[in-house]
């Protein structure tokens, strides 16, 4: 056998004692000098029929565990599994647990070490089905899914059948059945939608033309760092590094008080970022107005159905006018006025949206709060907001962006 041509005596002394307690099926010798016995082990010929009487060394479990998922060989999944379409189905509190964790992920992986995360989505794979193209969402996801010891396998839609060829109830029975869970980037709602109905593992909206739920968590967690700036500064003086008592320190803390009675002018069309602002800010106990030219100012009946359930009409202002939404504004926002698949519209809405450009002359003539802040999802058009607003010392859209992955990461736990 190919272990006998060893010269055994060569080993290190820990690897020989391990390598002869496979091969007598004993526990390893605990002696702390080298072995000086190297006579050849007798190795049991490997039979499929019979099952192994060999037992590791227990000493390699104790300093190696193996994860969850090499131990039971199987992921437990739940059924139905959960999914995250819009934020409108998560409480106030659920969005507050899932806040917390990104802050607590954010100051880990910043401040500590990211070896201090738990890798919970050790041994899982998630499948990144997009069927637009991306930048933040993207690397958010893949560096997310990294962080917490998973694989991500991107698939765009020149890689796969997804809807083309295979209905797509099919492709996510086949793709669920081989991932653990699914982040989608699709166009239409209806298709996210359906992807979740028939899909064995969970999925979360990437983005759809109806809502972008990890967008807006991540808008909130940059105005909760911005108007809470305690918070991150209370865990800086925390001695504890660890990931479990961090979330315990922040059990009793109200992660959205700060920004109760916080006003959101949001200047452009009512589209899947002014949908989820709708369904979520005043929830929250943030008021929201929406300044959209006529004819980009319709809002869906099932997005406007979640606020009335909500009982939060009184909390949201409808407007064609700047100015009016931006009255008293603490927080300005807008979105590109011309996404994807929207080129042909371009002429037709620049004419529309004449007069809605962010400036800091129309944000302080409207009469806007004087700390007023900005964030944009991007990418972002001069059109939309001008450089001396996007570069300036209010614009937030930088860190914004980098929240992508702590709320992400919090989505996938």
């Amino acid at each position: 056998m190919y272990l006998r041509s060893i010269r055994l005596s060569r080993l290190p002394d820990r690897a020989l004692r391990i390598a002869r307690a496979y091969a007598t099926d004993s526990s390893p010798s605990q002696s702390d000098g080298p072995s000086t016995d190297v006579s050849s082990p007798s190795f049991p010929m490997y039979n499929p029929s019979t099952p192994s009487t060999i037992s590791k060394p227990s000493t390699y479990n104790k300093k190696r565990p193996f994860n969850r998922v090499r131990q039971t060989g199987h992921i437990s999944r739940a059924s139905p599994p959960p999914h995250l379409l819009t934020l409108a189905d998560l409480s106030p509190d659920q969005i507050a647990s899932l806040l917390k964790l990104a802050i607590v992920y954010k100051h880990l992986v910043t401040h500590i070490t990211p070896l201090s995360l738990r890798v919970t989505l050790t041994g899982r794979t998630v499948a990144m089905l997009f069927n637009k193209r991306s930048t933040r969402t993207r690397v958010a996801s893949e560096t997310a899914v990294n962080l917490l010891g998973g694989s991500g396998m991107f698939l765009g839609s020149s890689d796969i059948q997804l809807g083309v060829n295979e209905t797509l109830e099919d492709s996510v029975k086949i793709i669920g059945g081989m991932a653990d869970g699914i982040m989608a980037r699709v166009n239409d709602h209806a298709d996210v939608e359906t992807l979740a109905k028939h899909s064995p593992v969970p999925v979360i909206n990437a983005l759809s033309n109806r809502y972008h739920p990890t967008q807006i968590l991540a808008d909130i967690m940059v105005l909760q760092e911005t108007y809470a700036p305690e918070i991150q500064k209370m865990l800086l003086s925390e001695t504890a590094n660890r990931q479990t008592d961090l979330l315990v320190r922040l059990q009793d803390v109200d992660i959205i008080e700060s920004l109760k009675g916080k006003k959101v002018a949001y200047v452009g069309d009512t589209n899947n970022i002014a949908n989820e602002l709708l369904v979520t800010l005043p929830r929250l106990g943030m008021k929201l107005a929406i300044a959209s030219p006529k004819g980009y100012d319709k809002v869906e009946e099932v997005v406007w159905s979640h606020v009335t359930k909500a009982e939060t009409e009184g909390m949201v202002t409808l407007t064609n006018s700047p100015e009016e939404a931006l009255h008293d504004a603490d927080v300005v926002a807008t979105d590109t006025w011309i996404s994807m698949g929207m080129e042909d519209e371009k002429a037709a809405r620049l004419e529309a949206f004449k007069g809605f450009q962010i400036t800091n002359s129309l944000v302080a003539s409207s009469g806007a709060k004087a700390d007023w802040k900005f964030i944009h999802c991007l990418p972002r058009k001069q059109e939309e907001v001008d450089d001396e607003v996007f570069h300036g010392p209010r614009s937030l859209v930088f860190p914004e962006a980098e929240n992508r992955k702590w709320t992400t990461m919090a989505c996938f736990e």
